[in-house]
């Protein structure tokens, strides 16, 4: 289910990174959950043991380590699907506190067991972004909100935001073309109270690139962000 210890270290080594044993060991237990859940419910197409250590795990701890994410910071992982990036975040950075956000709620009983089976300590939560966004008790109340392959940049700035604290950051994991995509979303970040802090480009270990977008919030969001989807859709910013 997933590379060699030996094949994954020389994978991570590549750039600077190591795992522990107990590390790779819940990376495998999680990967092993993975392709028995994925038979069951639609979690990922990419389910080969090179795929999943180089799309799903590295690709999840990388961008992380690219600029400073402070001891013990709280993070929320909107649409977070199977567990990407905040689980194999979690697994390297065990002082993180990681809340997972999904809409299906297949997805979320599966995200249970894994935080239950690898030992995360994850708070798993049912519910759309656009709806907690608005409730006390998530909004502006995150060192750090991210999401991958979710939606176009725009909408991820309205979705992600709003549960920033004033100071934090928004760490948005595109693909290659994501700072075409961070110009478009300009005015949304401004009016959200974002400040787009740096891009970073790099690729993954097979040659695939990515795009990562760190989101300063300088400024609470107004209170009528986060919007419907339908209401998105009709009045972009």
């Amino acid at each position: 289910m997933l590379l060699s210890k030996s094949e994954t270290d020389k994978i991570f080594g590549e750039y600077g990174l190591r795992l522990s044993d107990e590390q790779y060991e819940r990376l495998y237990k999680y990967a092993d959950l993975l392709v028995q859940w994925n038979e069951k419910i639609n979690l990922t197409a990419i389910t080969d043991p090179e795929g999943i250590t180089v799309k799903h795990f590295f690709d999840s701890i990388y961008p992380f380590t690219l600029f400073e994410l402070p001891q013990n910071s709280s993070i929320i992982d909107v649409g977070t699907g199977a567990g990407f990036p905040s689980c194999p975040l979690k697994i390297y950075r065990d002082d993180l506190k990681i809340t997972l956000l999904d809409s299906l709620n297949k997805r979320v009983n599966f995200l249970g067991q894994v935080s239950e089976c690898v030992g995360l300590g994850a708070d798993c939560i049912h519910g759309r972004a656009e709806e907690l966004g608005k409730n006390p008790q998530y909004r502006e109340q995150f060192d750090c909100a991210t999401a991958r392959a979710v939606a176009n940049l725009t909408e991820l700035c309205e979705y992600c935001l709003p549960f920033v604290k004033t100071g934090g950051v928004f760490a948005a994991l595109k693909g290659s073309g994501g700072e075409e995509e961070l110009h478009k979303a300009k005015n949304a970040v401004k009016i959200l109270g974002g400040k787009v802090e740096e891009t970073k480009n790099y690729k993954l270990p097979n040659g695939d690139g990515r795009t990562l977008i760190l989101i300063r919030k300088i400024s609470e969001t107004p209170d009528k962000y986060p919007r419907n989807k339908g209401q998105m859709k009709k009045k972009p910013f």
